[in-house]
């Protein structure tokens, strides 16, 4: 199976050039064609996360880059009604029983839009740590806070070219700290995202240039706790989807 291409900053650039014209259309040209998927709201006003994170790049990560893998999916599907049917953790799930026609799409297109949903959901003004039941599964699972914030950073900050760093739960509370290539997700390994943050260059090039560890650091102060240890309730409860 073929993933997304990496991307450069000479793409990236050119990718924004091609997307401000875009942007600065009225908000009803950004609205999908039909299909069985659809863009989330964000749950804040684009500018909520500055200045962790500026608000022209919520408005073209959210609107256009996570619009684009929707429509994507959307097209990818449309002549599959029974694939169309699945909810996204499924047919992530089982990527290697859907049609071959249209495998790479869904990787691509699926993976994007289940990411990004988790993505918006796990950030809001927050900082600080966690409630005291998902940090005691912090500290027994990765060493204490510190040091999951330390192995955390090490690990998006050294993840090659586009992808995403999650931290996975299990039915048991189990967390293990999981790198994903391009658009690549744990779902498709049947685990579940607790939280994770995105690295592709669309995600802070904006801002930070090349400067990842800088935004990889601010982002810390944008993540919504209180939503995180919700979602860790429902992956014990065995009732998390994306």
């Amino acid at each position: 199976m073929s993933s997304m291409p990496q991307i450069n900053r000479r793409c990236f650039l050119a990718g924004v050039t091609a997307v401000s014209a875009a942007a600065l259309a009225p908000r009803h040209a950004l609205a999908q064609p039909a299909g069985p998927f659809t863009l989330p709201p964000l749950p804040y006003p684009y500018n909520a996360l500055e200045p962790s994170i500026d608000k022209r790049t919520m408005e073209l990560h959210h609107d256009l880059h996570h619009g684009a893998a929707v429509n994507g999916l959307n097209a990818a599907v449309k002549d599959y009604p029974e694939v169309a049917r699945m909810r996204l953790e499924a047919m992530l799930g089982r990527l290697g029983e859907l049609p071959e026609a249209i495998r790479t799409a869904v990787r691509n297109n699926a993976g994007s839009h289940a990411n990004h949903s988790m993505f918006w959901v796990v950030m809001g003004k927050g900082g600080g740590q966690p409630d005291s039941g998902l940090k005691t599964a912090i500290d027994r699972d990765f060493g204490g806070f510190d040091k999951f914030q330390t192995d955390f950073n090490a690990a998006a900050g050294k993840l090659f070219g586009s992808g995403w760093v999650f931290v996975t739960a299990d039915i048991d509370g189990n967390l293990k700290l999981v790198s994903k290539p391009n658009q690549d997700t744990p779902l498709m390994d049947g685990q579940r995202a607790l939280m994770g943050i995105d690295v592709w260059e669309h995600a802070y090039y904006l801002n930070y240039q090349n400067r990842r560890a800088d935004y990889i650091k601010a982002w810390w102060n944008v993540i919504n706790w209180q939503k995180v240890s919700e979602r860790y309730t429902a992956a014990k409860d065995g009732d998390l989807g994306i």
